[in-house]
């Protein structure tokens, strides 16, 4: 079965750090680009940070640039996203998406092949 899994959300409190994970099962990720979005209560998803198959490209959306982090290990078929000086804004289901095509600032859903079910991230005091 061809899967994305994510771990590591959870509750921190605002200025804290999390990092998550998105691990690929039945198949290889380092012929995909990934990207990580995120979805609060009442919101649409959004695109949060993108990585290339290669690590070449990367991008930020403005929202979490200087703050979050993403990075990958094709050894380990897996891609992180560290999560600084967190903000209550943050509070979000994060799941990760694998597509062929890196895209950099352009999060179109529909180009996201597998996705991943989702990790609650909650920032509060």
């Amino acid at each position: 079965q061809l899967r994305l899994v994510e771990s590591g959300g959870g509750l921190v409190q605002p200025g804290g750090s999390l990092r998550i994970s998105c691990a690929a099962s039945g198949f290889t990720l380092d012929r995909y680009a990934v990207a990580w979005f995120r979805q609060a209560p009442g919101k649409e998803r959004e695109g949060v940070s993108c990585i290339s198959s290669s690590s070449k490209n990367i991008h930020y959306a403005s929202s979490v640039k200087g703050r979050f982090t993403i990075s990958r290990d094709n050894v380990k078929n897996t891609v992180y996203l560290q999560m600084n000086s967190l903000k209550p804004e943050d509070t979000a289901v994060y799941y990760c998406a694998a597509s062929p095509y890196y895209r950099g600032g352009n999060y179109n859903i529909n180009e996201y092949w597998y996705w991943g079910q989702g990790t609650q991230v909650t920032v509060s005091s």
